[in-house]
Formats: structure tokens, C-alpha cells, sequence
């Protein structure tokens, strides 16, 4: 079973990630700081928060044998912090002063890796606090990073979609197309899989992306047959962009989290969901497991990070949360609904004391969608016209699934604030297009991009009518000239 045991609402803006040590537990905000937790009882340290950063904080990572922390934000710094007292040991800018938009320790920790939003990968020497190599991937920016086990390899993930392999000389090994609308995150098992029998070490690795999809990956890498990936396994849970994903020590256990607000735990051999988890009421951006610990972190754009303990799963669960996961999977089909999946429905949106009701008048799948206002009051006798009114709001809510899934609607024509088909989409600063009113109401009170985090340079949003002109004529060819629900609300 996953129980919440914590809530930490301490940040007061996005959390943009999170990070475990054996001892301790790291977050990082919008709000420029970082906080650091005690696993034993979750308060703060005396030293947190740590205030060094002048922007964004985007990720936080630990050394695996010092006691450092590191941090990367907006400013273009990364720095690095003591775990004793807190003290800033270095702040380093990346060359070209561009974002930095994640950071990681190789496993010896005499190397730290830095991405930023140019596309540089920088190579820091920590003893000697110095800048030692760098690179640049082809195209867009970096905004991933994992090591493997051993840290012969890492691998930087792109909003261009790419995976690109380097050794620790920055020497570029393999460059792979994982995500076709961007990478978001990715993250390596610490333990290796065994050789391929070639004397190679395989690790594995998970990949998440704007696609709404997970890739599992297996990697090798020798210095004769040198660098190889590929896919093992695609996982399509999330209905909307995988924003961050996360695999526990033993490679058994996958977490992720989605633009959709949902947390995810998957059986990684299986591809299973064991849980679906929605506690949080805003993007989540961000998921860790504790290396030693049964813990996960997740954190969200509603400004918490929760703490989940992690138990045995039984198979009743497993059973269970895979029945769930399929109910949810059928809302695209209620015509065929029995009188058990209404009344499953009526529980999940609040409507509990209308169960009775409805399984004395044998209501299914099929007599729900047709139910209207008069039938609730004259036939089921509904009095409260607010309780009539939620019910329809609901019925209406599943039709539109049931349209959408049956329109098929190319990701594109979706908003990525609202997932609802665009009428009036626009162009922000960012490059990506979002519905009129949609990003109005976010950029009222934020002044950040909702799919990179990074401040807008410009709050102009420009008319996107090549994708309206698209989009209208796709729904032509979807209603063969006649207008439809969707057609009439545009």
C-alpha cells in the first residue's frame, strides 16, 4: 500500500524538485530558496532555508559521499552547499550565463554536471571547485540529466526530445530521438542490470516527456563495443504531459508525474499501475525515492511536497488498484456501463448518498447518458435543483470524454493548461500555444511558462491562426462538413 504520512507546504511558490539523501530530503522552489528536511521526523534543518540564488531554483541533487548539496536556477549558478552548516562552498556560472536547469553528481562525486537552457552541458570539478569540460547537444535545451551506476556514462535529456550519452571526457557516444514533443526527465536505477554477455555492464533507465509517455530503456557501455540503448517498454498512464518520473534503488519500481495532477507507481517488469494517486491539486513536477528508505516525495505547482510510505504490496491491492485503473479506462465507453460501474462513478464525484437511487431504478450505462433534468425530478424525484444540476454537470463531463476519445483529437489542438480542445489559441513568449483565456488567467498571477518553468520574456501572446486554420479543418474533416458540439462552441 503508498500511505501519505506528511504534507510540507513550507515553499511559497511552485516546487520544481525534490531529492533524498540517506538522511535527508531536499526541495527546491520557485520561491528561490531550498529546504532541507530530516527523514527522521520531516522538520527543517537549523540552517533551511539556503538563500544564494537570485531566480528560479530548478533542481536540487546530493553527493553521494560528501555532505553537499548542489543547486542550479535561472540566474545561471550552480551551487553548492554544505550539509553541516548550510555555508554556500561555490557558486559557478555557467559560461555562457544561460538558465540552469538541471544539475547532477557523478556517483564519486568528483564531478558535477550542469545542463542549461542554451543546450551547454558543463562539467564542474568539485575538489577543486573549477570549472573541467563541456559540451553542447545539437538542438534545444537541456532540461534532464541521469549517471549510470558506475558513472562511466550520463545522459542529458532536450525540450528537442533527444537523449544524448557522454563519458566523463565529454565525448558525445549516442544521440537518440525518445520524446517527439520534448524530454522532460529521466533517471538511471542505481543498481546495474547484469552484463549483456559481452562483458558490457546494462543499466536501466526511465524517460519521460511532453508525449505523455515513459520509455523504459536498457543501456551498455564498454570501451570495445561501446554505447548501446534501446526501448524496452512504453507506458502511456498519464493523459496529459509526464513532467517527472523516477526509479527506486532495486529498478523494481517506476514512479511518475503529469500535468494531469496524478501520481503513478508502476511495476516495472509488468508495466502494471499499481497506484494512481491524486493529492495534489496542481502539475506535478517533480517525484524522488528514498535510496534507503520506503519513501517517495512528490512535488507540485500547488507549492507542497508529500510524503508517501511505501509498503508491500499484496495482490488483493494489485487486483484492486488494476480494476480501478480500468474503470477509469472505460469512461470513454458508458453505453456500456453496468449498474455497479454507475454507482462506482457516483462515489468518485462526491455523489455517495445517490447510490441507493440509482441501483433501485437500475440505472446503467445507457440510461445515465440519457437521464435530463426533467427524469431526475419527475422519475428518480430529485427535489434539491442544485443536486440535479451537479448530476448533469457530470453526465455532461463523461460525453465530452466519450467525444474527445471518439474525435481522437491530435495532442496539438489541446491546451496544455486546461487539456480542453483550443477556440482561441495563442502564442506566448515561450513558443508554445495555448488557449486565449487560459494563459491570460496564469500570467495574471505568474510570469512563468507553464510547460518550462522559465520566466516569460514578454507577456505579448500572438494569434496562433496557422493552428487555428489547422484545427478547424480537421474538425471538418471529423464532421464531414456538419457542424458539431465542439464546431459550436468555437
Amino acid at each position: 500500500m503508498v500511505e501519505l504520512i506528511h504534507t510540507l507546504a513550507d515553499h511559497s511558490d511552485d516546487v520544481n524538485s525534490c531529492a533524498f539523501s540517506d538522511s535527508y530530503l531536499a526541495t527546491c522552489s520557485l520561491d528561490k530558496t531550498i529546504r532541507v528536511y530530516c527523514l527522521k521526523d520531516f522538520k527543517e534543518v537549523p540552517f533551511s532555508p539556503l538563500r544564494g540564488h537570485t531566480y528560479a531554483v530548478h533542481c536540487c541533487c546530493f553527493s553521494h559521499d560528501k555532505p553537499i548539496l548542489s543547486s542550479c536556477s535561472t540566474d545561471g549558478k550552480t551551487i553548492l552547499w554544505s550539509l553541516q552548516n548550510g555555508q554556500m562552498l561555490a557558486s559557478m556560472e555557467q559560461p555562457s550565463g544561460s538558465p540552469v536547469r538541471v544539475c547532477k553528481f557523478l556517483p564519486n562525486s568528483t564531478y558535477l554536471v550542469s545542463g542549461a537552457a542554451d543546450g551547454s552541458v558543463v562539467l564542474w570539478n568539485v575538489p577543486l571547485l573549477k570549472f573541467h569540460r563541456a559540451g553542447r547537444v545539437k538542438d534545444g535545451s537541456l532540461v534532464a540529466c541521469a549517471v549510470s551506476p558506475g558513472g562511466e556514462v550520463f545522459i542529458t535529456g532536450s525540450s528537442s526530445g533527444d537523449l544524448t550519452a557522454w563519458d566523463e571526457n565529454m565525448r558525445c557516444l549516442h544521440t537518440e530521438k525518445a520524446h517527439d514533443l520534448g524530454v522532460t526527465c529521466c533517471d538511471i536505477s542505481p543498481q546495474p542490470i547484469s552484463d549483456d554477455g559481452h562483458g558490457s555492464e546494462c543499466f536501466q533507465m526511465a524517460s519521460c516527456g511532453q508525449d505523455n509517455q515513459i520509455r523504459l530503456w536498457v543501456m551498455s557501455f564498454s570501451d570495445v563495443r561501446g554505447f548501446k540503448m534501446r526501448c524496452n517498454l512504453t507506458l502511456s498512464g498519464h493523459s496529459a504531459p509526464v513532467l517527472t518520473c523516477a526509479l527506486s534503488n532495486d529498478g523494481h519500481t517506476l514512479v511518475s508525474g503529469s500535468v494531469d495532477k496524478s501520481v503513478i507507481v508502476y511495476d516495472v517488469k509488468t508495466g502494471c499501475i499499481l497506484y494512481i494517486l491524486t493529492h495534489h491539486t496542481r502539475y506535478v513536477t517533480s517525484c524522488a525515492l528514498a535510496p534507503k528508505h520506503l519513501l517517495l516525495a512528490t512535488g507540485s505547482m500547488d507549492n507542497t511536497v508529500k510524503i508517501w510510505k511505501l509498503g508491500q504490496t499484496d495482490d488483493l491491492a494489485v487486483g484492486r488498484l488494476e480494476r480501478e485503473s480500468e474503470r477509469r479506462m472505460r469512461e470513454t465507453h458508458v453505453e456500456g456501463w453496468s449498474e455497479e460501474d454507475v454507482t462506482a462513478w457516483l462515489s468518485d464525484g462526491g455523489l455517495t448518498d445517490m447510490k441507493q437511487l440509482f441501483k433501485v431504478n437500475n440505472i446503467d450505462g445507457k440510461e445515465l447518458l440519457s437521464l435530463t433534468k426533467e427524469s431526475l425530478q419527475n422519475d428518480l424525484k430529485i427535489e434539491s435543483l442544485g443536486l440535479r444540476n451537479k448530476i448533469l454537470r457530470k453526465i455532461e463531463a463523461l460525453k465530452s470524454k466519450m467525444m474527445a476519445a471518439s474525435l481522437d483529437i491530435p495532442d496539438e489542438f489541446l491546451c496544455p493548461i486546461t487539456r480542453e480542445i483550443m477556440c482561441d489559441p495563442v502564442i506566448a513568449s515561450d513558443g508554445y500555444s495555448y488557449e486565449k483565456k487560459a494563459i491570460e488567467n496564469w500570467i495574471s498571477t505568474k510570469r512563468t511558462s507553464p510547460m518550462t518553468n522559465l520566466p516569460l520574456q514578454t507577456l505579448l501572446l500572438t494569434p496562433n491562426r496557422t493552428l487555428k486554420m489547422a484545427l478547424n479543418h480537421w474538425l471538418e474533416t471529423q464532421n464531414h462538413g456538419k457542424p458539431n458540439q465542439i464546431t459550436a462552441q468555437m
